[in-house]
C-alpha cells in the first residue's frame, strides 16, 4: 500500500481517537475552557511514531475538529486559533524527540519524557498567550493578567501532561511496538 495513504490513515484514526478521548474528561474547574483528559495521547503517539510531520498534522487536525465540534461564540478569531489549532499542533513538536526503533528502554523513556514535556509546554504557551491577551479581563480584581493566565492554564495543563506521561509510558513499556508497529516497507518520514 502507498506509504502516504497509510500515513494519512494513521493521522485520521489518531485524530478521531483523540476527539473520543477528549469527550471523556474532567471539566469542572475551568469556566473559560480547559479540561483534563487523555486526548493528547494520540497526538504524541503520532509524533513519536511518525516524527514531526505526523505530530504536527495530527495536532492540527485535532484542533480543527475540536473547533468544529465545539463552536465558540463571541471569542476573538486569534484566540480561537491559539486555543485550538495552534495549541494542539504545537503539541506535535514532540516529534522532535521521536524514538528510534532500536532504542533501549531507558532511551525510549527519556525521549518520551522530553517529548511530552516539550509538546505540553508549547501547548501551554499558546493557551497562556491567549489567556493574557484575550481572557485577562476574567482575572480577579487587582490580579495581574499574566499571573492569572499562567495559574489558570497550568492548573489543567500540568495534570494533563502528568496523566498523559504516565499513561503513555505504561502503554509503551508494555507494548513498545506501538511506537513503530510492523510497517515493513513504510517509511516513517512519509
Amino acid at each position: 500500500m502507498n506509504s502516504r495513504v497509510v500515513f494519512l490513515a494513521e493521522v485520521a484514526i489518531m485524530s478521531a481517537l483523540s476527539i473520543i478521548l477528549g469527550l471523556i474528561s474532567f471539566r469542572g474547574l475551568w469556566a473559560q475552557g480547559g479540561s483534563v483528559s487523555l486526548e493528547m495521547i494520540p497526538i504524541f503517539l503520532m509524533a513519536f511514531r511518525r516524527g514531526l510531520k505526523g505530530g504536527l498534522l495530527t495536532g492540527l487536525v485535532v484542533g480543527l475538529l475540536q473547533l468544529l465540534l465545539n463552536p465558540i461564540a463571541g471569542a476573538h478569531p486569534v484566540s480561537i486559533l491559539l486555543d485550538y489549532p495552534l495549541a494542539f499542533m504545537a503539541a506535535g513538536f514532540a516529534g522532535l524527540f521521536s524514538v528510534a526503533p532500536n532504542a533501549t528502554t531507558k532511551q525510549r523513556t527519556k525521549s518520551i519524557v522530553f517529548g511530552i514535556f516539550f509538546g505540553s509546554l508549547l501547548r501551554l504557551v499558546c493557551h497562556y498567550i491567549s489567556g493574557v491577551v484575550f481572557f485577562g479581563s476574567y482575572a480577579p480584581d487587582n490580579m495581574n493578567p499574566y499571573i492569572y493566565s499562567l495559574l489558570y492554564n497550568i492548573s489543567y495543563m500540568i495534570p494533563v501532561a502528568m496523566i498523559t506521561l504516565i499513561t503513555f509510558l505504561f502503554l509503551t513499556n508494555t507494548a513498545p511496538k506501538i511506537l513503530h508497529g510492523s510497517n515493513k516497507g513504510v517509511s516513517s518520514a512519509a
